[in-house]
């Protein structure tokens, strides 16, 4: 499903920084992969480049057999909001939006009818556990609840593939557990693929593969 092949990236400046040095590997449709490795390694580097959030200097990402990179800016655009999902460390909600508003905006960008916006919206929020939230500001949820309504927001548009960045980094252990345990139901139950960058070891229990990265190159797999 995506294949990588010798990507780089390179950041200039008075002194280049090369994050990444050559990086290739595939993943496999419906397969739940964690990147890992100490920080500065690349992994979050990498997944902004696989998430085209971010222009890779050479190489290859091949998501479907179509060279994504190829794509102009507006299809970019467009690949991102209909086939891609993210949720990040910080949980990126917009302070005036209510949970309802946050989980269906995508849709609403899409140009989907407002029946079924809110009908979408709300059926995702009941899956992340969230349904009585619905009317609430961000301010007036706990961090781990933050992080299901952007878990709700990042598939509210059924995307193929999810990008996870340290999803958890900011949540006690309680909340990064049912938020890793929600990431693992969405991947058995509808096969959605599901690449995380995470830097706590104890994450691996709950993920199909591991790539380890160090210095911009992938060191291992596990």
């Amino acid at each position: 499903m995506i294949e990588v092949k010798n990507l780089t990236r390179t950041y200039e400046g008075r002194v280049p920084t090369q994050a990444l040095k050559g990086v290739s590997f595939e993943v496999e449709a419906g397969e739940f992969l964690a990147i890992m490795g100490r920080s500065g390694c690349g992994k979050s580097t990498l997944l902004h480049q696989l998430g085209l959030l971010d222009t890779p200097t050479s190489g290859e990402v091949t998501i479907d057999n179509e060279n994504v990179l190829e794509l102009l800016d507006r299809e970019q655009a467009e690949f991102r909001l209909k086939r891609l999902g993210y949720v990040f460390q910080e949980y990126a909600l917009l302070p005036e939006l209510t949970v309802l508003e946050a989980v269906y905006l995508p849709l609403m960008i899409q140009g989907t009818e407002k029946k079924e916006y809110i009908e979408k919206a709300v059926e995702m929020l009941e899956k992340v556990g969230l349904k009585d939230r619905l009317n609430h500001l961000p301010a007036e949820l706990s961090g781990g609840e933050q992080q299901r309504v952007a878990i709700a927001r990042a598939i509210v548009n059924t995307p193929k593939i999810l990008f996870a960045d340290e999803p958890c980094a900011n949540l006690d252990s309680e909340s990064s557990q049912d938020v890793l345990e929600l990431f693992c139901e969405l991947n058995k139950k509808t096969g959605q693929t599901i690449i995380m960058v995470t830097h706590e070891k104890e994450d691996r229990e709950y993920v199909e593969r591991v790539i380890w990265m160090k210095d911009g190159l992938i060191e291992r797999e596990e």
